[in-house]
């Protein structure tokens, strides 16, 4: 990674001096100098379409990413599943886990953080629903003219187009994506690696580096289209069989009197009628609508065909008729553990960023331990996150680790406990003669539903 930078920054190495470890370090996807490799990495069809996709972006991926953002325009169930999926991801925020606080790290994530507007809801939501809706996120570290990084911009994913040979490795370092414009097919812009990172959500080979990632509904999408056709069918069903019609026989008339007849019917239908009279024989039949049109079990089955294939239950949605407790539990789990992975994609992206910025200023990321995380994992409930807690501070360990774990700041939360004791702590003296101690944790195993362990609280 740092050749890299000496190309393209002349003062990288010279004005600040760069440990010599992270030399060795290289950013996703660039190849070691020297390695045992052979073979090629796509299957036969992907070596096929790279050979035909050097001149325009991925057409199976623009596809599928337009029909992605028009489902999301046109159905209110894919448009919250999107919203609720980014919501979730991002809840909490980011934190910077440290091993070892360090002061300096600290002060560089606080300006990383402002400057990238990481502690905006509507951007981190931006980047998630964007990784969601289009499989990737190709994030454009923008450098300002004192070579910080300034600002992370989400570029669209079905105009970049990675720059890739049939091995499946980047053919330059220098050109690794390009973006075209897909109403011309000009090339507007070529990015080196460092420049643009490409995040790739649940792709079929990772290590091929032009297998791109797919929408979260990519492959709901044609049970979409015969779930909304077959809600249209019941509509028009609905519209054309089920009001109550009326046969009126008129023995004997005259085609002049069938059309006075009519007409005066007719001219009344919007007023409640309940006797008709007539001066030959004749007659006022009811013929009942459909009786069969709550019969909908092939929209029930295409719709939880589509919920099956999307990371959210039904149930979690409002379909909830015949749904148990139990088995929406064991979905909920399951939803969570997809956002799990989806906070996991998404701080991996942001902490690519974080290193590079760390190298500019000249600080060796490799010779930190820290890793960056979001603060609420969806898995648990807050009261799992507490009782949790608690059991780890009864197995000793450091309170530090411990606030981590909860989804907080240890250097933050030192701070609020050393202002409190400062301006509320009622026995200044030394020693604290009297003071309160650390309340007493027991755990008994199997004393909680489900089997899990039970905790009780009690002070010392």
């Amino acid at each position: 990674m740092a050749w890299q930078l000496k190309a393209t920054f002349p003062f990288f190495g010279r004005q600040r001096d760069l440990p010599p470890a992270s030399i060795d370090q290289p950013l996703p996807g660039e190849p070691p100098p020297r390695s045992t490799e052979i073979g090629r990495r796509p299957t036969p069809e992907d070596q096929v379409k790279y050979l035909y996709r050097v001149m325009w972006v991925d057409p199976d991926l623009r596809a599928a990413i337009q029909d992605i953002r028009d489902m999301d325009r046109k159905d209110g169930r894919v448009k919250r599943i999107h919203a609720r999926i980014g919501r979730d991801t991002i809840k909490g925020g980011l934190v910077l886990q440290q091993a070892e606080q360090s002061p300096v790290l600290g002060r560089h994530w606080a300006a990383f953080e402002r400057r990238l507007q990481l502690n905006r809801v509507e951007k981190m939501k931006s980047d998630a629903r964007g990784l969601v809706v289009e499989g990737n996120l190709p994030m454009q570290w923008v450098l300002d003219a004192d070579y910080t990084l300034a600002a992370a911009v989400r570029m669209p994913a079905d105009t970049i187009l990675p720059n890739i040979d049939e091995r499946g490795r980047y053919k330059d370092l220098q050109r690794a994506h390009i973006q075209f414009d897909v109403m011309t097919g000009t090339e507007l812009a070529a990015f080196p690696l460092w420049q643009l990172l490409l995040g790739r959500f649940d792709p079929d080979n990772f290590d091929d580096l032009g297998c791109l990632g797919r929408p979260f509904l990519d492959a709901a999408r044609t049970t979409w289209r015969k779930l909304t056709m077959t809600e249209e069918d019941l509509v028009v069903r609905r519209r054309v069989r089920a009001p109550l019609r009326l046969a009126h026989t008129l023995e004997g008339a005259t085609p002049e009197d069938i059309a006075a007849y009519r007409s005066m019917i007719e001219r009344d239908q919007y007023q409640i009628t309940t006797d008709y009279y007539l001066n030959r024989k004749g007659g006022v039949q009811a013929i009942q609508g459909d009786a069969e049109l709550d019969q909908i079990a092939d929209v029930v089955h295409l719709l939880e065909s589509f919920f099956a294939g999307t990371p959210l239950p039904r149930g979690l949605m409002g379909y909830s008729e015949g749904l148990a407790r139990d088995v929406l539990e064991d979905l909920k789990r399951d939803y969570y553990d997809e956002i799990d992975s989806l906070q996991d994609t998404l701080a991996g992206i942001y902490e690519q960023g974080f290193r590079l910025q760390l190298l500019l200023h000249g600080i060796n990321p490799d010779a930190e331990a820290f890793t960056l995380r979001f603060a609420e994992r969806r898995t648990e409930t807050p009261n799992q996150v507490a009782d949790r807690a608690l059991k780890w501070q009864a197995l000793g360990l450091p309170r530090g680790m411990v606030w981590e774990d909860m989804g907080l700041d240890p250097s933050y939360v030192r701070e609020r406990l050393e202002f409190e004791r400062r301006e509320w702590d009622p026995y200044p003296e030394p020693g604290n003669i009297g003071a309160p101690g650390q309340p007493r944790v027991s755990i008994t195993p199997s004393n909680a539903r489900k089997g899990e362990s039970g905790t009780a609280i009690s002070n010392a």
